[in-house]
């Protein structure tokens, strides 16, 4: 094993005829062992570390998933996706999966393990932003938000009261604890942010889930974190969505950029597969055209809500049956 390589693999998803994992492979990755301090210089420097990291571009990688061996190659930023399908019967729940870098000799620089979420076919599945959705992050603003990155850890992110509860609430919808319903996390932010996000969540009792995010940023363009990449966030919930063509999603977002579009637009296309769209009324001064565009969600015959509250967004799920 080379020490200074190594490999992340993020939580995939998928059914048997179709499974879906990403990662990176990283040359150099500072080490990012979290300290949970409320000095501001050391969350600094521990955000700068998220951000200094060398990809290992074109390297080949070899998954293990069950009795299964697959071949790919890293792209020029150290990302790899493996698509597959099983070759045996997959139960329903998380399974482990296993990612290995390897050298032209066929040797083994480095592995990561990771885990794949295979819902059964009649849970819903809930596709939810995260930035001003469930966290408190500003995204609209660029100071405000690089203020709440640098100055908080993952145990002092706020995110929205009741949030977590009506999530939680959610993932038990119409299923049990032994199988929650899947979450879907599709952010602007990047894959450096990746572990940050999974422990926020983990510390504030946000139901399990797979993230997507944005392309890896170096620390030079660390002032433009999260403000790209709207476009790609439509394609990361219509991969979601294809992957799962039986499923009833769930959409959740705020108005504070794309998503009332971006979920309408689906809606517009799909509108079978959506069961409700939730909006968060994080810009007054644009709630006249988000309620525009969700009075066309609704029109299609898909349950929509705008909300100030998640009180009033667990409400309205109750009047549709999603909770009891």
């Amino acid at each position: 094993m080379n020490k200074s390589v190594s490999v992340k693999v993020y939580h995939g998803y998928g059914h048997a005829h179709n499974l879906v994992v990403y990662g990176h492979v990283f040359k150099r990755k500072a080490k990012t062992q979290q300290v949970y301090s409320n000095n501001i210089f050391v969350n600094i420097a521990h955000l700068l570390k998220l951000f200094i990291l060398k990809p290992y571009a074109f390297v080949e990688v070899r998954l293990r998933f069950f009795d299964q061996v697959i071949y790919n190659r890293t792209e020029s930023d150290g990302f790899f996706k493996f698509e597959w399908k099983a070759e045996q019967d997959i139960p329903a729940g998380w399974h482990d999966v296993e990612v290995e870098a390897i050298d032209q000799n066929g040797s083994v620089l480095s592995a990561g393990e990771g885990k794949i979420y295979v819902p059964h076919i009649t849970q819903y599945a809930f596709i939810s932003d995260v930035d001003d959705t469930v966290m408190v992050s500003h995204s609209a603003t660029i100071g405000r938000r690089l203020r709440e990155l640098f100055i908080k850890n993952p145990h002092t992110r706020k995110t929205f009261p009741n949030a977590a509860s009506h999530y939680q609430q959610l993932a038990l919808s119409h299923t049990d604890a032994a199988q929650p319903n899947p979450f879907f996390y599709v952010s602007s932010s990047e894959w450096n942010l990746y572990d940050y996000l999974v422990e926020t969540f983990k510390f504030n009792k946000l139901p399990d889930g797979a993230f997507l995010l944005n392309t890896l940023k170096r620390w030079k363009d660390l002032i433009k974190t999260g403000k790209t990449g709207h476009e790609g966030k439509l394609l990361r919930v219509m991969r979601i969505l294809d992957a799962f063509p039986n499923q009833k999603f769930v959409f959740f977002g705020d108005n504070s950029q794309q998503d009332p579009e971006i979920y309408s637009s689906i809606v517009e296309k799909y509108p079978k597969n959506i069961e409700a769209v939730y909006i968060r009324n994080i810009r007054p001064e644009k709630e006249a055209e988000t309620k525009v565009l969700l009075k066309k969600v609704e029109d299609k015959g898909v349950g929509a809500c705008l909300f100030n509250r998640s009180e009033e967004a667990i409400e309205h799920s109750k009047s549709i049956g999603l909770i009891q």
